[in-house]
């Protein structure tokens, strides 16, 4: 494909940072880079314990683990998501409950949530799709009504915000007891793979350590808080490798740029594709009065299948790759028989109809114009 969906971008540093890596005899994870990459994090969002994983499906394992999922328990979770949010819980014998997305976003619709708790419910996790925030004042809600966890998927949604009820703008993955990101090579910010787990319960973080560090208490040891490590909990070895670490870090010092030109990107894609929204043709992406927008991906609604497949057809004959996204996971063959749910409308149309545009950091305006256009011509015809 002459224009590719995805184009991983470097900003210049990787390679340099990693010879200091290997310069530094330290290569295994858990040094200067990570810890480097882990306090970029908290002091720049207001986390609390960052931790680098392998990636987001390992932080994820991670937060199933730490608040202690049993065969049984119940997790709620919109249908219209990766695979690697549910399974991290399956692994651990819960039972997900999915909810629908909402009608105007491929997010879980917030108003059916409370529906589905039950009282084997353990934990809610929202995703905020598209790097658009879900409404955190109302999942919150919910968890301290009920006592429920709340772990964020923030997967898609690096430097994004949630403006609350009260006015205050805080960045999502700061508001879950735990929080999960991925620094996929997909993603807004990148390590090849890569991931975080973000822990703002107090009371999780010394254990989060040592699941971290494969069920031992290594962290403290190195700190010099006790004479020697041992077994003392599960775990695995979640931690990546500090060459891994050292290339995030490249891609951290260029934050505000690449998000600056990735704004640029969806801002030209809305400007070039708005006429067909107005006519009812296809369906924008919608960012609510509570969100920001991270420029992650930029999105269409097809009025039906028939619709994306075509476009998706003559993008290609002109050797452009767009792509659509999901498939509601009640309905994959391994969960099907699994669901005894409500159908769920809103999931199934976007798996349907969503089509995704190429999206990267060096996309210029005449390839987007390119895009656009063959877009516009193929819908005005049919």
């Amino acid at each position: 494909m002459n224009i590719p969906f995805n184009k991983p971008y470097i900003s210049g540093n990787e390679l340099s940072y990693i010879k200091v890596a290997m310069a530094s005899g330290k290569l295994s994870g858990a040094g200067k880079f990570t810890n480097k990459c882990q306090r970029f994090f908290e002091e720049k969002y207001k986390f609390g314990k960052c931790l680098l994983t392998t990636s987001c499906t390992d932080a994820l394992e991670m937060a199933a683990i730490l608040i202690n999922i049993q065969p049984g328990d119940e997790v709620i979770m919109p249908a219209y998501t990766f695979v690697s949010t549910a399974n991290a819980f399956v692994l651990r014998g819960a039972k997900i409950i999915f909810v629908d997305s909402r009608d105007d976003h491929p997010g879980m619709d917030e108003s059916k949530i409370e529906s589905l708790i039950s009282p084997r419910t353990k934990a809610i996790v929202p995703v905020h799709y598209a790097g658009v925030a879900c409404d955190m004042d109302i999942i919150m809600g919910l968890a301290n009504r009920y006592d429920l966890f709340v772990i964020e998927d923030v997967a898609h949604a690096i430097d994004s915000y949630y403006i609350g009820n009260d006015g205050v703008k805080s960045a999502l993955g700061s508001f879950g007891h735990l929080s999960t990101f991925s620094f996929h090579e997909t993603k807004n910010i990148i390590s090849g793979e890569g991931g975080m787990l973000v822990i703002n319960d107090s009371s999780l973080m010394e254990r989060s350590e040592i699941i971290w560090e494969k069920g031992t208490n290594r962290s403290a040891f190195f700190r010099g808080e006790i004479a020697k490590y041992s077994w003392v909990d599960i775990g695995s070895s979640f931690l990546p490798s500090e060459i891994t670490a050292a290339f995030l870090w490249a891609q951290l010092e260029h934050l505000e740029e690449i998000q600056k030109r990735r704004i640029e990107i969806w801002n030209l894609y809305r400007e070039k594709l708005q006429h067909l929204s107005e006519a009812f043709m296809v369906k924008l992406p919608v960012i609510p009065n509570y969100a920001t927008n991270n420029g992650h991906m930029f999105y269409m609604v097809c009025e039906n299948m028939e619709l994306r497949s075509l476009l998706i057809e003559r993008l290609k004959e002109n050797d452009i790759l767009a792509v659509f996204h999901y498939l509601s996971l009640h309905k994959s063959p391994f969960y099907s028989e699994k669901y005894h749910g409500t159908e769920l409308k809103n999931s199934d149309r976007y798996s349907q109809c969503l089509l995704r545009l190429p999206f990267y950091f060096e996309l210029g305006k005449n390839t987007i114009d390119l895009i656009t256009n063959t877009i516009d011509e193929t819908i005005k015809a049919n």
